[in-house]
């Protein structure tokens, strides 16, 4: 056992964990911060589309199974900052209606123990933390707001603007995307240049609002804060009365090592932290750590995606292409009884990511046609808590991710409905209306056709709520059976919304640091 004792020792520096050291760094308690992975170099590789998007340089290598045992190569990445050193820092908070319960074609998405108002004042201050970019006002289901939003939105080039003005000619209302980028448009000195590698890529300048670049670097300036790099967590022990978390176990550079501290939180990501605390099983919790509910691992959700290109012939010379979103279908609306999703960009698509997954050629078109020429949707849909759609592990301890997609109904009205409007375009001057093509679906996992491995936006295996019987969290995101332990990855969420997770678990990671602070005093 190291013979170092910590207040709080963090496993995982991610959106989650990350966040949190962050704001308990101020304190002076001490805290070790504990991340599998090490710094992502900077290199050039972290801007080559080859490296990154087809040869999946930085991504795991370890293997998962799929229900039928099938190897799935899951996307995901373990570097100091999680998965946020290559998300596309769209930081959407969930709608107000997301926090209660909302009835569903395929079902009900059930309420959460705590309201949107109580977590609101920390969703102004991750916004705050991560720079976001954005303007109030412009969505419709927008929640409501205590401040604006700390940057000014990020401007659309010209053919976003183009269709923006399209959507809302249409009767839509469009509006910018929140996005955490380190960018001043005023200033030819901005961090960020407005690239076009940035949706899924590290960034070489450190100009993306990651959980490294501005939570974890940060706390760790301070001298009470360690962060031990290449630390990989293999279980958890508890005491003979199974109430407190009292060890730590830790393989390093071959090595096991052991740790303990007063208060111990999981933050490895929805999938591996439900993983872990499988692996902590004893005598006193049979089934997995905190999980005499036997929700632990249940109810994984990823939501229902999809990246659609139109095709155009006009070219599309936009870089920077993720700064238009609109929701006028995320809730109930005239169109249809119930929810269908969210709709907005991924990042500029080119021809050598798109080899390894491209859709269907129409007969003449080139990869290198269609990324120069294409406009690249991401639709989001709900999926809803299944028990069915779990994490387990295997003999050896390996994950298996079992999932089946459901609530598609929605999506597919939601697909329909975004090439309806694609097809009210404008007519283009130089070609008509003949100037669209139509839409595609794209192979959303670059060179692999398994769905499944795409799990960034995993969430929902570790609920919280306020009986014992049906989550394994309190609402302050304790265990309920164990006094020490916490979880504040996305793991909690007792449904999925239809955007981006990565806010809300940065804000109740705040939420959360207050909670410990007041706790620890």
């Amino acid at each position: 056992m190291n013979s170092e004792r910590y207040d709080v020792i963090i496993i995982g520096s991610g959106a989650g964990g990350g966040t949190l050291a962050h704001r308990l760094a101020p304190s002076s308690k001490r805290i070790l911060l504990l991340e599998r992975g090490e710094y992502v170099s900077r290199e050039k590789d972290n801007w080559n589309p080859r490296a990154v998007n087809v040869e999946g340089k930085y991504q795991t290598k370890e293997l998962w199974h799929d229900r039928d045992g099938k190897e799935l190569h899951p996307h995901t990445n373990y570097w100091v900052g999680g998965n946020t050193k290559f998300y596309g820092a769209a930081l959407f908070r969930l709608r107000k209606e997301d926090f209660g319960e909302l009835r569903h074609h395929g079902g009900i998405s059930p309420a959460w123990p705590i309201t949107y108002d109580e977590l609101e004042p920390y969703y102004t201050q991750a916004e705050e933390l991560y720079q976001v970019h954005g303007r109030r006002g412009e969505d419709p289901t927008e929640p409501p707001a205590s401040a604006p939003y700390p940057c000014p939105p990020v401007s659309h080039e010209p053919r976003i603007q183009e269709l923006s003005d399209d959507f809302a000619r249409l009767g839509l209302k469009p509006f910018h995307t929140p996005l955490g980028i380190l960018l001043d448009e005023g200033n030819p000195r901005s961090r960020c240049i407005r690239c076009n590698t940035c949706d899924g890529y590290p960034c070489l300048v450190y100009a993306k609002s990651d959980a490294q670049v501005l939570a974890v670097d940060e706390a760790i300036s301070h001298p009470n804060v360690t962060l031990m790099t290449g630390a990989c967590v293999e279980r958890l022990e508890t005491g003979p009365s199974g109430r407190e978390v009292t060890k730590v176990i830790v393989s390093r550079n071959g090595a096991r090592e052991e740790f303990a501290a007063d208060i111990v939180v999981v933050s490895c990501g929805a999938i591996n932290s439900a993983a872990l605390l499988l692996r902590s099983a004893n005598d006193r919790h049979p089934n997995g750590l905190a999980n005499g509910s036997d929700v632990v691992g249940r109810h994984y959700m990823g939501h229902v995606n999809s990246v659609l290109m139109a095709i155009s012939k006009c070219p599309n010379p936009t870089v920077f292409q993720k700064t238009l979103s609109f929701n006028d279908f995320y809730l109930a609306s005239k169109e249809w009884e119930y929810p269908m999703g969210h709709i907005s960009f991924v990042g500029k698509l080119d021809a050598e990511t798109l080899k390894a997954g491209a859709p269907a050629l129409t007969p003449g078109f080139t990869l290198e046609y269609m990324a120069n020429h294409s406009i690249d949707f991401w639709l989001t849909s709900e999926d809803l808590p299944d028990p069915a759609n779990r994490v387990t592990i295997d003999r050896q301890g390996n994950i298996v991710l079992a999932y089946q997609p459901n609530n598609e109904e929605g999506h597919k009205r939601l697909i329909a409905k975004l090439k309806n409007l694609m097809q009210q375009q404008t007519a283009c001057p130089e070609h008509g209306h003949e100037c669209h093509q139509g839409l595609f679906a794209r192979n959303l996992f670059v060179g692999q056709r398994i769905p499944l491995a795409g799990v960034a936006h995993q969430n929902g295996t570790v609920r919280f709520g306020t009986d014992p019987q049906t989550s394994a969290l309190d609402r302050n995101c304790k265990a309920h059976e164990v006094d020490n332990l916490y979880v504040v990855d996305a793991s909690f969420f007792p449904s999925s919304g239809a955007v981006n997770p990565a806010l809300t678990v940065m804000a109740n990671a705040l939420r959360v640091g207050d909670h410990l602070l007041a706790r620890l005093k």
